[in-house]
């Protein structure tokens, strides 16, 4: 059966969040990468979301700007267009580092790459996190350049919006993307702010804007002494948790169901009521 490219398929569809403990090894981390993308697609996910910084979390902020690729050409986004050719699923990359027009900066970008294994949207991160108590400080403004587009990438099962981390904190960014079936966060939020943070904003921006939010993060203590949160997950639409990871590698898998969005949004038609 065919299906309307402008209507998503209302099948439940498996989906597929990572998590991962990355390090300053390309290498290294894209061997967890494979062997976890693999375990997702063999557990039949169509659809797998990397982390934030999957490919290279370093020592310091400034040792990805060695590993920023061009766009189109580079080890890490062939090794990803690879994987969803190989899997024959769709790849959303987390994020990589891509080369910017200003000096000793990044884009901080997040690719997604079809069943064909062909890039079908990019996202550059917008919102730059900055966190400073006692001696945890963060300024991803120093080695990064900010995005300003809102991305949106068009499966035949789901218009998913594209986001990445620190984004989580703007709803404006959300509802700017229109609706969309399903909402991915790759993220390496740090232990603290996770802690407080993280779980009620994932929830919140799953319940006003009644889709699935699926959540693929870092998760543990980094070889750089870092230390993020993990707890990755997907979200439905009522705020429900539906599968989580706390830390450590592995995969959070589970159903992107557009009945119980459907479900959602007639019992409660929050978005036909929006005023602005």
């Amino acid at each position: 059966m065919s299906l309307d490219p402008g209507q998503p398929d209302e099948r439940p569809v498996k989906v597929a969040a990572l998590q991962m403990v990355s390090t300053p090894e390309p290498a290294q981390n894209m061997a967890v990468a494979a062997r976890l993308v693999g375990e997702a697609a063999a557990a039949g996910a169509r659809l797998v979301a990397l982390p934030e910084y999957w490919g290279i979390l370093g020592q310091r902020d400034t040792d990805k700007l060695a590993h920023a690729e061009a766009a189109g050409d580079g080890p890490l986004q062939s090794f990803l267009a690879g994987l969803a050719r190989e899997h024959g699923i769709w790849l959303l990359g987390g994020t990589l580092p891509l080369v910017s027009e200003e000096s000793g900066k990044v884009r901080n970008s997040l690719l997604a790459y079809g069943p064909d294994g062909a890039l079908a949207a990019r996202y550059d991160k917008i919102h730059l996190f900055g966190f400073r108590r006692g001696t945890e400080e963060y300024d991803e403004s120093r080695t990064i350049a900010p995005g300003s587009d809102v991305a949106v990438l068009e499966t035949p099962f789901a218009r998913v919006g594209l986001s990445v981390c620190y984004d989580l904190r703007f709803p404006e960014l959300y509802r700017a993307m229109g609706d969309c079936d399903l909402i991915v966060v790759p993220a390496a939020f740090t232990y603290t702010t996770g802690r407080a943070h993280w779980e009620i904003l994932l929830r919140a921006r799953a319940i006003e804007n009644q889709c699935h939010v699926l959540a693929p993060a870092q998760g543990g203590q980094h070889p750089n002494a870092r230390r993020t949160w993990g707890h990755s997950m997907l979200v439905d639409p009522w705020g429900e948790i539906r599968s989580q990871l706390a830390e450590g590698e592995g995969i959070v898998l589970g159903e992107l169901d557009h009945r119980l969005t459907d479900s959602v949004r007639s019992s409660l038609p929050a978005l036909k009521h929006r005023k602005l």
